[in-house]
């Protein structure tokens, strides 16, 4: 509506000339590095534990902890969206005046880190074992501290003000210390065990894998029926049906449901093992369904974790016989049980091969396609080989207890809740978590054995002699810890636990708000609310914020495998980080996938570029027309010399503060918990973007900028006000766009005159709603004014205006003429006439419009409005225009009208076609309406 689409020259009649040192286009590049430099010069985004309420100062501690990407990774557009909500929630609390901490850092990602490092020893020609696990473990230290936190530089790029001086690392002797003491706690309370059970293992890897890393993927394989023989009478036998033949070898009974009668005559007899004849018991368990599969099972207890709590409870044997690399053999009590031929196979390979065997013996019934879920490595993508293995575990139930007690009860809120029930129901059917991995990259297991006595114990310290027999023998467990283990305890080893005296534990523990993702919400975010009960025995935020992903037009996630993902940088570098910055949080609602092409970055970051450009253009039309002069502070102005327009743009800050504060809080909970009434409040990022765009771009730009050009053309006093006025309104917009936009707010901000060199708009308060004196009001001709609602009658007759000049192809620039009744709407467009004919080209007239042709609005304040239209539009044209249009809308609203009435249309078409015929019956139905109104007014 404004004409600051281009705001390279100001409009006419303001007498502005162009500013030579006022850059027509946004230079980014230059103010993203520049602006950045100064911010962290000043030291803007550190953080004082002392200057902390809880340390006896005067603001209120905010904390955000950053999910620390692995210390190898290279920034995506996933940490570019997660990143960026997280920066916007810390600028936002920083201007409100809290004490914001926002701790980067890394995660030394151990099996993740290991491969990478493994790939690169690939290429010489080498593995991890030819080249020794102490010269393997100082190659990958070099390796991390060579490419190590490249992410983090990365992230400045995109304008994250996290405090850098903290930057923290899962490795680091500090956090290394604090995983130890959390073992040994553990341990000391009994709560992790050496278990042997069956576990998730990754061929490929080397390694265990907990249950949640271990992760689902549906496929499509085969279902062999394999018949097992009686050992004592051929022509008898039982069906089993399996998806892994390749284990049969390992079979040590088949199994039955008590109370199936169709095998009740088997339990206790043996039948003989397929291809080895090896004889195999028939037992009965009530963990068999019977009406799955034929209601038999092949009984497997070294490859199957619940065929293994039944060879628990029958006290069967568990024979191993698929190596760790995933290849037959006898590895464990399996003596006989793999026929030469198959051993040193690949797992997969052999199945093949058993297949042929077990066809060609007769024992191969039949062969059924199968889809299922099977589990890969989340790392690798190998597919997952349960197996027989000593590992560590901590047991679950004890630590689960509190945390879900605090999402229950409030303590903890998860935003969207869908994810609660996703928690809960996760929680209450917890298995302990297995926290040993058979890696060299990572914290080592601190558990030693003695070679003279065997006693083996947890220490803090590492042991120079054994604690019981006092020999010096002592080994250290080679296995290290999930990485994971390590990042469980992100919220308190960063503040520096397990110093429980520590300054920044005592300030800025617990932390507020966790910005992350949901696929990690039981890798981490579950596992970080159970340690902070289990070992500062609350919970270590209140909120979880758990944002949508990134995914292309085709809704897949963006990965390097689809070759589909958006580089951020290369959008930093082309539209600039707060085009990249704008686009990710106007486009997310609260759970909210974002789409973008990336095919078609323009498209894609076209409403951040778009905006950021709009804003400079704002920016530097009001700040040419306002000039260098210095402005008197709107505190001072004298409420009485505020105009109509003022007073509007006055509320509508007020409003639009109202609504972004409502939108982002509030930030913290009442009491310590959430009431169910707050537990989904706040964190409304894209409303809150859209209600600070909104205010700067559609109320001050495209209405108070254009009420007040008048004024700032002349001299005097009302000038000063409307600069004034002006000034602040912009300030205040620039502050509330701010955390979303920082770079070219900023860079705005240090233009705005009397602006102070070493002050910053990221250190500036957040806009409060303090003026309110105004609303009360008097002009300078005395009468008492209602404020906004008036000046919005002008804005709804400027709009009808322009729809109706636009519906009746009235010449643009043709200047009509506009009829209101007497009254108080007639008056205040007739005082603010000057403005209607700028902006609808329109004269304003009180009193009846003349007899003829008129087009006709009544506009929501009830105010009627009469815009005469002979000589203004050809009628007879128009009139036969609208003639023909009604026409044809009225056939086809008949048959459309027929169709619907067609029971054989409505009872077989689907509903959704059925309801979208009825809708645009109704849309052709008001457009019919409309129609034949103009018709009556125009052709009598």
């Amino acid at each position: 509506m404004s004409q600051l689409n281009d705001a390279a020259a100001p409009d006419e009649g303001t007498g502005a000339a162009a500013h030579p040192e006022f850059p027509t286009h946004f230079d980014f590049r230059s103010a993203e590095t520049t602006l950045s430099e100064a911010w962290e010069a000043a030291r803007l985004f550190r953080a004082e534990a002392a200057r902390t309420t809880r340390a006896g100062g005067e603001r209120d501690p905010f904390t955000i902890l950053i999910p620390p990407p692995n210390v190898t990774a290279v920034l995506h557009v996933g940490h570019g969206l997660n990143n960026t909500v997280q920066d916007v929630l810390i600028r936002w609390r920083r201007m409100v005046g809290d004490e914001a901490l926002w701790l980067p850092g890394t995660d030394h990602a151990g099996i993740a880190t290991q491969n990478v490092v493994e790939k690169i020893l690939a290429t010489e020609g080498k593995t991890r074992f030819d080249v020794g696990r102490e010269a393997f473990v100082e190659r990958t230290e070099a390796f991390v501290e060579e490419t190590g936190g490249l992410i983090l530089k990365q992230l400045r790029a995109i304008g994250a003000s996290a405090d850098w001086s903290r930057t923290a690392y899962t490795f680091s002797p500090a956090l290394s210390r604090a995983v130890r003491e959390a073992f040994v706690r553990l341990h000391e309370r009994g709560l992790v065990y050496r278990g042997h059970r069956v576990i998730h293992w990754c061929p490929r890897c080397l390694t265990s894998l907990s249950d949640e890393e271990a992760e689902f993927h549906d496929s499509v394989g085969k279902l062999y029926h394999i018949r097992y023989a009686l050992a004592d009478d051929a022509s008898q036998g039982l069906t089993i049906a399996t998806t892994r033949p390749e284990t049969l070898l390992a079979d040590v009974a088949v199994a039955v449901h008590p109370d199936d009668a169709r095998y009740a005559a088997f339990v206790g007899r043996t039948v003989a093992l397929p291809l080895t004849g090896i004889a195999l018991p028939v037992i009965a368990d009530a963990y068999v369904e019977r009406a799955f599969g034929t209601g038999a099972l092949k009984i497997t207890p070294a490859h199957d974790a619940n065929d293994f709590d039944v060879g628990k409870r029958h006290g069967l044997a568990m024979p191993v016989v698929i190596s760790p690399e995933g290849r037959m053999g006898e590895i464990v009590d399996a003596a006989g049980r793999v026929p030469a031929e198959l051993r040193g196979l690949d797992r997969f390979d052999a199945r093949r091969r058993i297949v042929q065997q077990l066809e060609a013996s007769g024992a191969l019934v039949k062969v059924e396609t199968h889809a299922h879920s099977v589990r890969h490595c989340y790392r690798c993508d190998t597919v997952v080989e349960p197996r027989l293995s000593d590992q560590w575990f901590v047991r679950m139930a004890p630590l689960a207890e509190p945390a879900l007690a605090a999402v229950k009860d409030g303590a903890v809120r998860l935003l969207p809740e869908k994810w609660e029930k996703v928690y809960i129901n996760w929680l209450e059917g917890i298995r302990d978590w297995n926290i040993s991995r058979q890696l060299w990259w990572g914290h080592r297991v601190p558990v030693w054995t003695c070679g003279d006595c065997g006693h083996a114990d947890a220490h803090r310290e590492d042991p120079t002699a054994c604690g019981t027999c006092g020999g010096t023998k002592l080994e250290q467990d080679p296995d290290v810890f999930d990485t994971w283990f390590s990042s469980w305890l992100w919220p308190i080893s960063t503040l520096g636990w397990p110093d429980e005296e520590s300054e920044d534990l005592k300030a800025f523990f617990p932390s507020d708000v966790l910005v992350t993702a949901p696929d990690i919400l039981f890798f981490w975010v579950a596992r970080m609310i159970m340690a902070g009960y289990a070992f500062m025995g609350r919970a270590p935020f209140h909120s979880v914020y758990l944002h949508g992903t990134v995914r292309d037009m085709k809704h897949r996630k963006m990965s390097k495998s689809l070759g589909n993902g958006i580089d951020p940088l290369d959008v930093v570098e082309r539209y600039g980080a707060d085009a990249l910055r704008w686009t990710l949080i106007q486009g997310m609602g609260l759970g909210v996938d974002v789409m973008l092409d990336p095919d078609d970055l323009d498209k894609s970051f076209a409403p951040g570029r778009n905006f950021a450009t709009k804003l400079w253009n704002i920016g530097r039309f009001i700040l040419l027309q306002v000039g260098e002069d210095p402005v008197t502070p709107l505190a001072q102005v004298d409420a009485a010399a505020f105009t109509l327009a003022d007073r509007w743009i006055l509320g509508r800050l007020d409003a639009a503060i109202a609504e972004c504060d409502a939108a982002l809080g509030p930030a913290r909970p009442r009491a310590g918990h959430w009431p169910p009434a707050d537990r989904q409040v706040g964190l409304r990022l894209d409303a809150y973007a859209e209600a600070a765009r909104r205010f700067v771009w559609n109320e001050l730009a495209d209405w108070y900028v254009e009420a007040v050009k008048a004024r700032l053309a002349e001299r005097g006093a009302d000038r000063e006000v409307a600069r004034a006025v002006l000034v602040h309104m912009f300030d205040q917009g620039l502050r509330l766009l701010h955390p979303i936009m920082p770079f070219v707010t900023e860079a705005l901000w240090q233009r705005l005159p009397g602006a102070t060199p070493g002050r910053f708009l990221a250190a500036s308060r957040w806009p409060s709603t303090a003026r309110t004196d105004w609303r009360g009001a008097r002009d300078s001709r005395g009468g008492a004014h209602t404020g906004g609602s008036e000046f919005d009658v002008v804005r709804e007759a400027i709009d009808a205006i322009r729809r109706l000049r636009s519906e009746y192809a009235v010449t643009p620039g043709q200047t009509i003429r506009t009829y209101v009744a007497k009254g108080d709407g007639g008056a205040v467009l007739v005082e603010n006439a000057a403005l209607v004919h700028r902006l609808a080209r329109s004269e304003v007239h009180v009193g009846a419009a003349p007899a003829g042709a008129a087009a006709h609005a009544v506009l929501p304040s009830g105010l009627e409005l009469a815009l005469p239209l002979e000589g203004m539009v050809d009628l007879e044209k128009e009139c036969a225009r609208l003639r023909v249009e009604l026409a044809g809308l009225a056939r086809q609203l008949g048959a459309l009208r027929g169709r619907l009435a067609n029971e054989q249309f409505t009872a077989r078409a689907p509903a959704e076609v059925v309801e979208g015929e009825r809708a645009k019956e109704r849309e052709w139905s008001a457009r019919a309406e409309q129609l034949s109104a103009k018709v009556a007014e125009l052709c009598g």
